[in-house]
């Protein structure tokens, strides 16, 4: 029943995100980020890590995302020109892209499918075993030593986001104005 729930929220994140890079409304584009985000704190949930999904919904999928929908709808980028990009632009996004498949596949051989990887390190000696059960301590350090891949993978995806609302902030001014795109 875990496999089955796992691949279900794994395939909803996947095309929620690939909703997000390819759709051109820059409102559904955010939508669809919010369940790739929930999708996320589902896998969380599975991995027994309560605490991250709650700080997914609400950090991520609330404030983060009702942010960037502020800025979409301010910028209005519906009503003007779409940036257009150039061949630096486009070798950019192939060498980021390039980079990110062969991570994929150095990740794919070095940890293959199945094998469970090493443990986490052990908490640090207490007199009492239940003494980090539920404190901000015992949090900081499962963040950082067992869920510290999904940790980062997230705050990428959250880099990824901002750079893609910057660029499509971007004004583009009229063709025949003489002005330069970034200056006033």
């Amino acid at each position: 029943m875990v496999t089955i729930v796992f691949y279900f929220f794994s395939t909803l994140t996947l095309l929620a995100a690939l909703f997000v890079v390819v759709n051109r409304n820059t409102v559904n584009s955010a939508m669809c980020m919010i369940v790739a985000f929930v999708g996320v704190a589902a896998l969380f949930v599975l991995l027994q890590a309560y605490f991250l999904a709650m700080l997914q919904i609400v950090v991520y999928a609330g404030a983060v995302m009702v942010l960037f929908l502020f800025i979409i709808m301010l910028l209005d980028t519906q009503a003007r020109e779409r940036v257009r990009f150039g061949r630096a632009d486009i070798v950019a996004g192939a060498v980021a892209f390039i980079c990110l498949a062969f991570g994929a596949v150095w990740l794919a051989r070095h940890y293959p499918v199945g094998v469970t990887p090493p443990p986490a390190p052990a908490m640090p000696p207490s007199d009492n075993p239940l003494a980090y059960a539920t404190s901000a301590k015992a949090f900081g350090y499962g963040l950082f030593t067992r869920y510290l891949l999904p940790f980062q993978v997230t705050g990428f995806l959250l880099l990824i986001a901002m750079v893609g609302v910057i660029l499509l902030s971007k004004r583009l001014p009229p063709p025949d104005s003489g002005v330069k795109p970034d200056s006033p």
